[in-house]
């Protein structure tokens, strides 16, 4: 049975969140609207009309929620700051906005939690959509003066920060399957709103660098082991490619100032234009890479996408997301990541939604319990095989709003019952709290 000394005596054991899932106070204390509050009141964009607008009140309940943390044993929490709370419009500051980060920094300290914060996981002040959002080239200098007004006001406390959350969600999400906010259905776009996203990243880390003394700051990716879904040679070979697009074309520019080859090639062929600008800012250099890991993709060739490729789904045990449970790409890509940018690594992102249900005053979630017991061996694993492993961060603290799928999906080690706010600590969680004691 693993043990929590099993791992480095300095490892980060902890829970992340989202401002736009857990916050709720969408109209409170001089906040503005972001591109998924508008989203999520359009009909037909998520679950149920669902929306954000209370989600898990953790506004008005984070001391609650910083004491179940304490409680649970955690040493550190992954959040994002809501971008226009802070800055309503994305450019005026909004003072009351950033006291509550400032009260939600010093009550974590307090607990000897450490803050990680996150400064974009996608909700996009709505004032600087409407001048072109991740299209508009000057995003990036909205961007850098938001995460310099964030840095001068928490750097003094927080010394752990990720520019960007899943850029690919943002930009292939958001401006090619229209899944997210904005809803976008354009591959080109996609294009643009990725490299502008990395512009964004690029410079902010150079405004730490300027403003931080102290401190280490990241960007974090959806990491997903790309398979090929049958034996043709064709397939290998879409599999291979896929992997560029979702994985290596959100890390080799930061790393290696370029995109992959194989991937620009395959745009080009389909006759969209691949920006190649800046890339000296997007590759300033970073101090850790954030891994979000769920599950493995499958693909195989298919001459009818003009991607020559389709997404398959495979045999192995599913969670309620219909994503397989694959322990072992967990392993695979932090060895990969590993090899191939030699960076500290921290897993930033990993957990399941199950069927949990309260049942006499208790959510017994074995199946969850199974799931984080088999990632935590093959990141112990993966220490063990050299890798510069950091942390581990379990999504998610609470359940909460799962974006397009509304509150049909829990993915939290606390239960949250949604009529009354009432917060009760699942089996998951108290597993979790003997680990941390062991």
């Amino acid at each position: 049975m693993i043990k929590r000394s099993d791992f480095p005596k300095d490892f980060l054991f902890g829970t992340a969140t989202a401002a736009y899932q857990i916050e709720g106070a969408a109209k409170e204390d001089g906040k503005g609207p972001s591109i998924w509050d508008v989203f999520s009141h359009t009909p037909g964009k998520t679950f149920n009309g669902d929306t954000g607008d209370i989600a898990c009140d953790h506004y008005h309940r984070f001391k609650e929620d910083v004491a179940i943390m304490k409680e649970i044993g955690l040493n550190a929490y992954r959040f994002s700051i809501s971008w226009p709370r802070v800055m309503q419009d994305g450019k005026n500051i909004n003072q009351k906005g950033i006291d509550f980060y400032n009260r939600l920094v010093d009550e974590l300290l307090e607990n000897d939690i450490i803050p990680f914060i996150t400064l974009y996981h996608w909700d996009l002040p709505y004032a600087l959509y409407e001048k072109g959002g991740w299209l508009n080239d000057d995003i990036a200098m909205y961007f850098r003066a938001y995460a310099t007004l964030m840095f001068n006001e928490l750097g003094d406390r927080v010394k752990h920060w990720i520019t960007l959350n899943e850029p690919w969600c943002s930009s292939f999400l958001g401006y090619f399957t229209g899944e997210h906010a904005p809803g976008h259905q354009n591959l080109q776009e996609a294009l643009i709103a990725a490299h502008n996203l990395l512009r964004s990243h690029g410079h902010a880390v150079q405004a730490f660098r300027e403003e931080v003394r102290d401190g280490k700051i990241g960007l974090t990716n959806v990491v997903t082991k790309v398979e090929p879904g049958d034996s043709r040679p064709e397939s290998f070979f879409v599999a291979s490619l896929v992997d560029k697009v979702i994985n290596a074309w959100f890390h080799d520019p930061v790393i290696f100032g370029k995109y992959p080859e194989e991937a620009v090639k395959n745009y080009v062929e389909m006759g969209l234009n691949v920006p190649d600008n800046d890339f000296d800012i997007i590759s300033t250099p970073i101090d850790f890479f954030g891994v979000n890991y769920y599950t493995r993709t499958l693909v195989v060739f298919d001459e009818t996408n003009p991607m020559k490729f389709s997404y398959v789904s495979g045999d192995l045990p599913k969670t309620e997301m219909g994503w397989e449970i694959y322990p072992q790409g967990l392993f695979d890509m932090l060895i990969y990541l590993k090899e191939r940018y030699r960076l500290p690594l921290y897993i930033t992102e990993n957990g399941m939604a199950g069927p949990d249900k309260v049942e006499n005053g208790k959510v017994i979630d074995d199946y969850r319990i199974e799931y984080l017991e088999k990632h935590f061996e093959k990141a112990l694993e993966a220490i063990n095989a050299g890798v510069n492993l950091k942390g581990y961060f379990i999504w998610s603290l609470l359940d909460n709003f799962e974006w397009a799928y509304g509150y049909s999906k829990r993915f939290g080690i606390v239960y949250v019952d949604y009529n009354t706010q009432k917060r009760i600590l699942k089996k998951s969680a108290q597993w979790l709290k003997e680990f941390l004691r062991s």
